[in-house]
């Protein structure tokens, strides 16, 4: 439940979280009134944060993640009802064809209803996250694919080999035993749902939460930018990946750098984003 640095832990893996870095990023930003959160992801620096903001946004273009955040804002014990399950390869490769084939749906109804969230896919988003390694959850592949000539399995085995990421980790001493991961689960959700109630989720695209409306216009607003880089193979962010998004997030930092009204940190790979510093 807890992070290394002792706050409070997303129940699920993400490529690209930056839980490591709260410390550090937290003594750039202060304690500003508004906090937003383009490219939310595990949302390991909302849940990093020292203080609770006065106003917090966070969003991000992947509609499993907008889902995620909002149902357990708002029924967290339904959520974790969803996530309690064993592993089970079967079960894994089902919920993933289910959770794509309804993917398209979800994401509009998203859109169209800023309270919309639906607490099953939240869970079984989650649980799968935990269970499923390398990349591909939720993607659309499929668990069989064409190599030019035929269809292969291309199914992975579940998290068998350690004990497991996420809800599925190594449980903690609770001080009883006997409750198991079950307590721990709803415990778990229980407490991300205290943080995250007055959190408001957006899905779309990064530039919408932004703009003065989200930003400035509630005070003095730190804004945490992790976008996909411009280098590697990030492929964590359904709004893109590096190059062209990152070129437009390192724009509007320029554009917006010298606001005494805000606080912006830039994530990105040694020496990406240098030209800022000649701005």
């Amino acid at each position: 439940m807890k992070s290394v640095a002792g706050t409070l832990a997303a129940p699920f893996p993400y490529f690209g979280g930056k839980s490591l870095a709260c410390e550090t990023v937290w003594a750039a930003l202060g304690d500003p009134e508004n906090y937003v959160e383009p490219f939310a992801g595990s949302a390991a620096m909302l849940l990093g944060r020292p203080n609770v903001g006065k106003v917090e946004t966070i969003n991000d273009a992947d509609g499993f993640v907008a889902n995620f955040w909002r149902a357990v804002s708002l029924d967290a014990a339904e959520v974790a009802r969803h996530v309690d399950w064993p592993t089970n390869e079967a079960d894994l490769i089902a919920r993933h064809s289910w959770l794509v084939r309804n993917a398209p749906g979800l994401l509009q109804r998203l859109e169209a209803d800023p309270d919309y969230y639906d607490a099953k896919v939240a869970g079984w988003w989650c649980w799968g996250a935990c269970n499923w390694i390398g990349s591909g959850w939720c993607s659309g592949t499929g668990p069989w694919q064409h190599d030019g000539e035929k269809l292969v399995d291309a199914r992975k085995l579940p998290h068998l080999g350690n004990a497991g990421r996420g809800v599925n980790r190594k449980l903690p001493h609770l001080g009883n035993a006997g409750q198991g991961r079950t307590h721990y689960i709803y415990e778990w959700f229980g407490a991300l749902q205290d943080r995250t109630r007055g959190v408001r989720v957006a899905v779309g695209d990064w530039q919408r939460v932004v703009t003065e409306s989200v930003t400035v216009r509630h005070g003095l607003t730190g804004v945490f930018l992790d976008p996909p880089y411009t280098k590697g193979a990030m492929d964590y962010a359904a709004g893109g990946v590096g190059g062209e998004l990152a070129y437009k997030v390192r724009a509007w930092c320029a554009k917006n750098g010298n606001d005494k009204r805000l606080r912006i940190v830039l994530c990105g790979h040694a020496g990406e984003h240098d030209a800022l510093l000649q701005a």
